[in-house]
């Protein structure tokens, strides 16, 4: 297949995801939907945590927010099991997106990369630190996870090196995000008249939640501090230009 014939069809195949992704939010309000179908996931046991893991990575392809869904499995498994249902819906979410920016939405990622004056240091970065840098940028907040997801396949990091460096990146920030949907679990429980904790649980969740809280943003500002530090790294000289002899 000649390039031109490859660009043509990956155009036709994000138009056609594009139009998809328009019917879908137009005929089925996702997002007012999600708090619904998490009551249902509820007593579902493992056809419910199978139903979540596929929401997820639908909501990673299209851009929708999944940080409820997050706070959401805390609240419906709590944090023993929705912690690394997250763990491993986050990550798989996360490679479909680098599989569709990297092979069907090249061009588009592309054009809306390069509207974002730090992706091309991130870019450089990642030619140079490999999975480092996208651990670096999983505990950094700097940017969007779902763009980040599409951004880093225009990347050279290898697939299997994305993967494990974005699992264990956002591993921090989901168990964080779980425990305090299981906290709000909770709470809604004893609003609706469910059996009351003891002040001794509730001192635990807090203890808990402050230890969490405490690590994680004690490792983010860690890797805000390592990953400025990558940025700022000057792009490396062509290697068929002789460097200038002056300073």
């Amino acid at each position: 297949m000649s390039a031109t014939a490859g660009q043509r069809w990956r155009m036709l195949v994000g138009l056609g995801l594009g139009l998809g992704v328009m019917l879908l939010l137009w005929r089925f309000p996702v997002a007012r939907r999600i708090p619904e179908l998490l009551d249902w996931m509820r007593g579902q046991g493992v056809a419910g945590a199978a139903v979540f893991v596929v929401v997820y990575v639908l909501a990673c392809v299209l851009f929708l927010p999944g940080s409820l869904l997050t706070l959401g499995a805390g609240a419906v498994f709590g944090v023993g099991f929705g912690f690394p249902l997250v763990s491993v819906s986050s990550t798989l979410g996360a490679t479909a997106s680098f599989l569709v920016g990297r092979f069907l939405l090249r061009d588009w990622v592309a054009r809306r990369a390069s509207s974002h004056p730090r992706f091309a240091a991130v870019e450089r970065a990642v030619a140079r630190g490999g999975w480092r840098i996208v651990g670096l940028l999983r505990l950094s907040p700097l940017f969007p996870f779902n763009l980040l997801n599409y951004g880093l396949g225009l990347t050279p990091v290898r697939l299997r090196e994305y993967v494990l460096a974005s699992w264990i990146g956002m591993m921090p920030g989901t168990l964080l995000y779980v425990w305090l949907g299981a906290l709000a679990g909770d709470v809604a429980q004893l609003a609706s008249g469910s059996r009351p904790r003891s002040p001794w649980e509730w001192a635990f969740y807090g203890l808990g939640l402050l230890a969490t809280l405490g690590v994680t943003v004690y490792i983010t500002r860690l890797a805000r501090v390592a990953l400025q530090e990558s940025l700022a790294i000057p792009p490396a000289p062509d290697v068929n230009v002789p460097a200038s002899p002056n300073p």
